[in-house]
């Protein structure tokens, strides 16, 4: 079957029938994630909680199953509930989730969870309309809270569901311009009585069998209603519009040390880029403009000798920072802290920061950062 011969009438007949064959696969071969409810206890009339819904959704934004799980089981840990989240010091939220990168989410899970218990009383609503206007929430996120936490029908769509929905349609607009018939075509597959687990299935079918390369289509529940495997190549979707290549910047970051092996750092501040972090201080470098690279730019006078180069890709831009670093025996300048051998692994040091530490101290080793690939892989 040639591309010009798939069209809407080559669908399956029975777009529902796809729905449930992914729910009867899935409640075989689901996974197992420690915020998730398995479908037998929802099917017992359990509910997931809200708090954890959310918590996991937002974590997983950009970042991977794997390296999400440590994180997800230290904040419930330390903060099991919405209530515990909203009054926990900001700072400390900043030091849990330090290393999980889009930091921006962090700032916004403390105004969320006051949010939620100022405006609701400790319970997220189930209304997509009322979670998208908490801080942080977006209409992925609305979604999959309303899905998975109150099994309302709404189309939760995330880069799984993007790969597996245009495989199965051969929905050929490029992405992002696919979104809106992605959606509706979700919506029409979705099975009304469980669409939370309809969500998680299609994620899981994206994340294990409809993968990016080499998707093992043999193995696949709705083989036979996919367009794509029954008359084009499943690889070749979805399409995504070419990126526009992002601009470098400069900077540079000074890392002093004492004698006791203390390191100086700032914090940022609270707004803009990686703020409320802790960094050795930087160059004013921002996503728009470089800073200064050289030794101009030093918070004070000291022997500043270079320690090399290290790189960082953020979101829309990359990174170069010319890192140096000198043996200071002073007292921290106003706004600074001297952060001991013993506490610098618990500061809320962003992933370039770590490396500008590591590559001026030969022998440091700060704790590893998670990659940030596919999401719910």
């Amino acid at each position: 079957m040639s591309m010009a011969k798939l069209n809407h009438k080559d669908a399956p007949a029975d777009p529902r029938g796809t729905g449930e064959r992914l729910l009867a696969w899935y409640d075989r071969h689901h996974r197992s994630l420690p915020w998730r409810m398995p479908p037998a206890r929802i099917a017992a009339g359990d509910r997931p909680d809200p708090y954890r819904v959310w918590l996991s959704e937002i974590m997983l934004q950009q970042t991977t199953v794997q390296a999400v799980k440590p994180y997800f089981e230290t904040f419930t840990s330390r903060w099991p509930s919405v209530r515990a989240l909203a009054g926990a010091p900001g700072d400390d939220i900043m030091k849990a989730w330090a290393g999980l990168g889009y930091y921006s989410r962090a700032r916004n899970l403390k105004k969320c969870a006051e949010a939620v218990v100022e405006r609701f009383g400790g319970e997220f609503p189930s209304d997509f309309g009322l979670l998208k206007s908490l801080p942080g929430i977006g209409d992925y996120t609305a979604a999959a809270i309303s899905a998975i936490a109150y099994n309302r029908p709404v189309a939760v769509v995330d880069g799984n569901v993007e790969r597996v929905a245009t495989r199965l349609r051969t929905i050929a607009t490029p992405l992002p311009a696919a979104k809106p018939q992605i959606r509706a075509f979700v919506q029409s597959i979705l099975p009304a009585a469980r669409p939370g687990d309809f969500a998680q299935a299609t994620m899981d079918l994206g994340a294990t069998i409809c993968t990016p390369k080499r998707p093992a289509c043999a193995l696949c529940p709705v083989n036979g209603d996919c367009l794509a495997f029954l008359g084009d190549d499943p690889e070749r979707f979805p399409f995504k519009a070419p990126k526009a290549e992002k601009p470098k910047r400069l900077g540079a970051a000074f890392v002093a040390q004492r004698r006791d092996g203390a390191i100086l750092l700032r914090k940022r501040p609270e707004t803009g880029l990686l703020g409320s972090m802790s960094e050795p201080p930087t160059s004013g470098w921002t996503a728009r403009q470089d800073g200064e690279p050289g030794l101009d730019a030093a918070p004070f006078p000291a022997d500043w000798q270079p320690a090399g180069v290290v790189g960082h890709v953020f979101t829309h831009f990359e990174l170069r920072l010319s890192v140096y670093r000198a043996r200071v025996d002073r007292a921290a300048p106003e706004g600074c802290w001297w952060s001991t051998a013993a506490d610098i692994h618990s500061e809320a040091l962003p992933t370039v920061m770590k490396k500008a530490i590591e590559a001026a101290i030969p022998g440091a080793t700060l704790k590893p950062t998670p990659n940030r690939q596919q999401r719910r892989n």
